[in-house]
């Protein structure tokens, strides 16, 4: 299916009620584990950031992502990762979020899997719907000094299936690299704009950016591949 052809499909799926072509059986314990069942991590996912990503291998394969993340500890951050915020969203991935001084610390090699935010937050790019203006410039104060190792392991942008093995991603750094075609989309189904959060965001400090970061601004990058090997008793 091409990404045309998900997206109609997935308007489709978002004016029917979640889970009526399950079987009785299957609707049942849905309707038991949503009344009866604590969902003690879901829960803690109490911060919703809209945002995007590019396959860390080629930039022109940008994709929407709606994150759901709790601050775990005082410099790390986890987020699972869905195509759009809505009861029948699919999962496509995760990303973890570390303070500057946590990524300075990092193994060399592994500095090469994380991206930093400070384009992200300043262009107004990523954003938390319907949070304060004030609340959400305090929030991103904090969030443009960090960094994050991205996966996704649903590519919707080629499948409506979640065919192949986990993808590293990145973020934007500078202008003229994101797609406007998707910020454009994503600002009117969200009501928001985009220009106006960069301009509100002026002020934020730009922090510099640390060294190992953004490993493909090189020319260079790093990628997951599926390798056999022998198997070990």
């Amino acid at each position: 299916m091409t990404a045309a052809g998900a997206l109609v499909g997935r308007k489709a799926l978002t004016t029917a009620k979640v889970g009526t072509g399950h079987p009785l059986k299957h609707r049942v314990l849905d309707v038991a584990s949503g009344a009866m069942q604590p969902k003690y991590p879901l829960t803690a996912m109490s911060t919703y950031l809209n945002g995007f990503h590019m396959y860390a291998d080629e930039m022109g394969r940008q994709v929407e992502a709606s994150h759901f993340c709790i601050h775990l500890r005082h410099d790390l951050h986890q987020c699972v990762i869905f195509d759009c915020n809505a009861p029948d969203a699919r999962l496509i991935g995760i990303e973890y979020t570390v303070s500057a001084e946590r990524f300075r610390d990092l193994p060399e090699d592994e500095k090469r899997l994380w991206h930093s935010h400070h384009y992200e937050v300043k262009s107004g790019t990523l954003v938390a719907p319907g949070i304060p203006e004030l609340a959400e410039r305090a929030y991103f104060k904090d969030l443009v000094t960090t960094y994050g190792k991205t996966f996704h392991n649903w590519q919707y942008d080629r499948d409506d299936f979640p065919y192949g093995i986990p993808q590293l991603m990145m973020g934007m750094t500078q202008d003229g690299q994101a797609n406007q075609a998707l910020i454009e989309d994503r600002d009117r189904r969200l009501g928001i704009s985009t220009a106006q959060k960069r301009q509100n965001r002026g002020d934020i400090p730009s922090p510099d950016v640390l060294p190992g970061a953004n490993s493909w601004e090189s020319g260079r990058t790093v990628q997951t591949r599926l390798e056999e090997m022998e198997f070990k008793q």
